[in-house]
């Protein structure tokens, strides 16, 4: 419950910060600060728990027959990871409050912010790797929700766009990895992939397994060739670049190439994979980094350069790799999150970020200057920095044989011309910026921000000191524990110390400083006056990810689209049916299913009668459907009564209660949708066409036939079929044992099939917000009502009956069917309330009580209007909907809470005064869900339909024009 109660923490901070008021900038920080503090203490309080190799541990079982869980564990690496998120995250929130302008929504970046705060956390607690890829792609979205945070930027639109595409693509290959982990292992649990090591490199798909997960991580790290998103990504405000692209998202990849490297590492195919990913990167990222003329720019190249170190050393496919992997993750979280701080606080207080405009800056901000000279040191590997103690174990590392291959020998020599990049890049960041003369043309002044503005700042740069000073007393323990939770038994002797005599990585150190010193004095000139690299200046990542994105997402699709789509309805339907047809033949030939005896049922004349009365309804429909709309409506209507009694007559009360409800809301709902339609009008050539037309309706005619034949053919060879074992037994035996209701239809749409109406629920949600979303923004063309014969008949009765004044009989008839219909409403809402109560038991239940009480709205729009209608009854449809997706997920959530999985309902007796012993059922919660969805997303589609029709009707409404009574979006909710 611990670990939950953290999970949880950023979620419900970020849903509370979305609530509050825009402009109320402290009162948002405030929140996000607390959320993020609160959740880094209570994991620092778990430090004693995992510092000896503990793991903590919960979980409760979703689905068990096939491995599903929500799992949550904590091990020591996973703890250091975690306090990475929330301590860096906590420093943002503090920095945010300064950086961003009040003018922004910044309820929504808080919001956000939290809410990737809280996925990240989900990934690292994740005990399961199908959970864990959960909230692998829901970082990939929260990421995009932030980096397009200023949504007017065009750059900061298509940065979001290509991170989303990148990463999310990587998520799903990450997925299906996993599947194959699953596959191979038997289990997605965390602990049993770790513990099979063996049996997953022996085995047949472990090449593929392996491919995908690096996929899914490299693309979340920014490594090559997925590199190219990150600089993009720069677009957005710079306190989400400091936390996510230096301690958490671009993390996240080597957070889990870690992780997994007790179970896929081991193998040469790791080696070469992740060891080259990681080799280009780090040099290819330095190299770009020296040239960029942005500051974030350079630090977005840095990291990725950075990244790559941490996967090179992953890859290296040793114990001592994997810790010094674990130490840099954790120094270039620290020195990174502050660079990119300081970088902000220059844009912020300069107005630009361009290095060519910068100069001098010591003299203005000598704080800011200090603190980013810092921390661009430890980036460099300077020595008495933290950088310079993970960048020391990277040298030695490379030293060693891995496999004594051409790459392995010259691996020393290549990381070193690598690092000499490294120190060029960190050195053009502090003398091209904070030295020199001072700068002409600036923006703003520049001037050193408030002192809570760079305390954040500050806090990461005293911990770079304090670890390059003191690492054995400071962060040895914490690496200790992060280390032992990954490698256990096959942890190595290794000990952190500033000085450990004249040593080959020593050497190289030097030689990486001193060539980078002579980079950037060769490069400098060069750098005042070009753009890129000299070579690689016409080359970009973006370019052939724009083509790409051209050529398959919007050429091919077209041309897919052009091939196999259409506009018109029909075909559509004329595949789908095609298609029912051939699923119903195939298994009555391929697999010998068929009917069992045909021609010994028996046969019920009245019961034949009332199915060819259906049918005859159901062609009279199709028939008038090109003639008379309303006429074919109604012989719709009358198909679907046949149904409900044919419901009836084979004793399904609940299924024909629904049936009967759901005829009679979809009936007036359509035909409210009839009046707004264009009119039919023949087309040139029409009678020329005429006998093409009739072959295509009774080519229709017979694909339909025969696909309904078919399928109904198949459902009666399957249940006639001697190996058919029916769980229709187990549902009536258990359904008042184990579900506390006699209604066994309604038990298992809440109890036993409780997920399954989860998910029809919240399709229903979707598709009713999709129909008022395009139908709120459609205007159809005004046309005038064909009154004039009505209106001529009128005139004639009143000249009849010249006692009475004109229209009186039209409009007592409409008072007195509104006064019929709006006496009908408490009586339709009582027998709605009454379906809802007996429907555990008793024919009804949650569906069938949503849309009865929906009708009784209907008829006050048919009768009332419109405007009438909402100017007098606050309906509120997306309140309902979201209070039943609410109540329905928190009904099944509660079992989790007790470790039972997810939806498990619970029952028993209450005892109440004057009424004896009442069954009570949780499924009755989860009901009473079904109904406030079903309710407000029928009233929803309802409203949408009647202000269309008011607008056919009553004209054009002009941009921003709403009709009588009509309600904002923000009125609806």
């Amino acid at each position: 419950m611990f670990l939950l109660a953290v999970l949880v923490l950023p979620f419900a901070g970020s849903f509370i910060a979305a609530l509050l008021q825009v402009n109320a900038r402290n009162a948002e920080a405030w929140l996000a600060g607390g959320v993020a503090l609160a959740a880094f203490g209570l994991i620092a309080t778990a430090y004693p728990d995992v510092a000896n190799g503990g793991v903590i541990g919960w979980r409760t079982e979703w689905v068990p027959e096939l491995g599903l869980a929500f799992a949550l564990r904590l091990d020591g690496f996973a703890w250091a990871f975690a306090m990475l998120v929330t301590g860096i995250g906590f420093l943002v929130v503090l920095y945010a409050r300064y950086y961003m302008s009040p003018s922004d929504p910044v309820p929504r970046f808080f919001s956000f912010l939290l809410a990737f705060m809280g996925a990240m956390l989900g990934i690292v607690f994740s005990g399961n790797l199908l959970q864990l890829v959960f909230f692998w792609e829901l970082t990939s979205l929260f990421s995009f929700l932030l980096i397009s945070y200023w949504h007017h930027n065009s750059a900061a639109r298509d940065g979001a766009r290509m991170a989303l595409v990148i990463t999310s693509t990587g998520g799903l290959c990450l997925f299906a990895g996993v599947l194959l982990i699953g596959h191979i292992v038997g289990s997605y649990d965390l602990d049993k992939v770790l513990a099979s090591g063996d049996a997953i490199r022996s085995h047949a798909l472990y090449v593929p397994a392996l491919v995908l997960v690096l996929l899914g991580a490299l693309t979340k790290s920014a490594q090559f060739p997925f590199h190219f998103w990150l600089p993009h990504a720069m677009a957005a405000p710079t306190p989400v670049s400091a936390y996510l692209h230096s301690a958490t998202m671009v993390k996240a990849g080597v957070f889990l190439l870690v992780r997994l490297w007790p179970a896929l590492g081991g193998s040469n195919e790791w080696l070469w994979l992740v060891g080259s990913a990681g080799l280009i990167t780090f040099l290819l990222g330095a190299f770009l980094a020296v040239f960029q003329q942005d500051l974030k720019g350079l630090l977005a190249y840095s990291t990725i350069s950075h990244l790559g170190l941490i996967t090179l050393l992953t890859g290296l496919d040793t114990p001592f790799g994997q810790i010094a992997a674990i130490f840099h993750i954790m120094n270039h979280a620290t020195f990174k999150a502050s660079l990119f701080m300081a970088a902000g606080i220059i844009d912020h207080e300069t107005g630009t970020r361009d290095i060519r405009r910068l100069s001098g800056l010591w003299a203005f901000m000598p704080i800011t200057a200090t603190l980013a000279m810092v921390a661009a040191g430890s980036m460099a590997g300077v020595p008495l920095l933290n950088g310079f103690l993970s960048k020391e174990m990277f040298f030695a590392e490379t030293i060693e044989i891995h496999d004594n291959s051409l790459v392995d020998r010259a691996l020393p020599y290549i990381v070193t011309a690598a690092s000499t990049f490294s120190v060029a890049y960190s050195l053009r960041f502090i003398r091209d910026v904070f030295f020199g003369p001072a700068p002409v043309g600036l923006p703003r002044t520049p001037h050193e921000p408030p002192l809570l503005m760079r305390l954040p700042a500050e806090l990461l740069v005293l911990a770079c000191i304090v670890v390059g000073i003191a690492p054995a007393l400071t962060v040895a323990p914490i690496l200790d524990t992060a280390a032992g939770a990954v490698l256990g038994s096959r942890m190595p002797e290794y000990s952190l110390r500033i000085w450990h005599g004249f040593t080959p990585e020593l050497l190289m150190s030097i030689l990486a400083m001193v060539g980078g010193v002579g980079v950037y004095v060769m490069l400098r000139s060069y750098l005042l006056v070009n753009e890129g690299p000299p070579l690689l200046g016409r080359f970009s990542g973006k370019q052939i990810f724009d083509w790409m994105m051209v050529t398959l997402s919007w050429r091919l699709a077209r041309w897919l689209a052009s091939k196999l789509g259409t506009r018109h309805l029909q075909p559509q339907l004329r595949i789908l049916a095609g298609v029912a047809f051939v699923a119903a033949l195939l298994p009555l030939y391929s697999r010998g299913i068929m009917l069992a005896n045909p021609l010994g049922a028996k046969f019920d004349l009245a019961f034949a009668l009332l199915w060819a009365v259906g049918a005859a309804c159901a062609i009279g429909a199709a028939v008038q459907a090109k003639f008379h709309r309303v006429v074919a409506l109604i012989l719709l209507g009358t198909a679907g009564l046949v149904t409900c009694v044919s419901f009836v007559w084979l004793s399904a009360p609940d299924v024909a209660l629904t049936q009967i409800v759901v005829e009679t809301v979809t009936t007036v709902l359509l035909l409210l949708g009839l009046r707004w339609l264009p009119k039919r009008v023949a087309p040139v050539g029409a009678s020329q066409a005429a006998g093409r037309i009739r072959w295509h309706r009774v080519r229709d005619f017979a694909i339909a036939l025969f696909a309904g034949v078919g399928l109904a053919t198949l459902a009666l060879a399957v249940m006639q079929h001697p190996a058919t074992d029916s769980i229709s037994r187990y549902f009536v035996e258990n359904a008042y044992t184990k579900g506390g209701g006699t209604n066994v239809v309604n038990v298992i749409l809440v109890d036993f099939r409780g997920f399954d109406t989860m998910g029809e629920i919240t399709v229903l949600a979707v598709v009713a917000l999709t129909v008022y979303a395009l139908l709120r923004r459609f205007r159809p063309a005004p046309e005038s009502i064909p009154v004039p014969e009505q209106q001529h008949a009128q005139d004639s009765h009143d000249e009849a009956h010249p006692d009475r004044q004109k229209g009186d009989t039209a409009k007592d008839t409409t008072e007195t069917a509104a006064l019929m219909m709006g006496l009908l409403f408490p009586v339709i809402g009582v027998v709605a309330i009454f379906l809802l109560l007996r429907g555990h038991d008793l024919p009804g239940g949650g569906f069938v009580a949503g849309v009865a009480m929906a009708t009784a709205f209907i008829l006050q729009y048919m009768a009332r209007g419109t405007a009438w209608v909402e100017a007098r009854l606050h309906v509120m449809p997306v309140r309902w909907m979201g209070f039943g997706l609410l109540l329905a997920g928190g009904t099944g959530a509660a079992a989790c809470v007790f470790g039972y999985p997810f939806l498990t309902s619970y029952f028993a007796y209450a005892e109440l005064p004057l009424v004896g012993r009442v069954p009570m059922a949780s499924a009755f919660l989860f009901d009473i869900g079904v109904f406030s969805l079903v309710v407000g997303a029928t009233v929803l589609m309802l409203i949408a339909i009647a202000h269309q029709s008011l607008r056919r009707y009553g004209g054009p409404l002009q941009t921003g024009q709403r009709l009588p009574g009509e309600r904002s979006k923000e009125e609806l909710v």
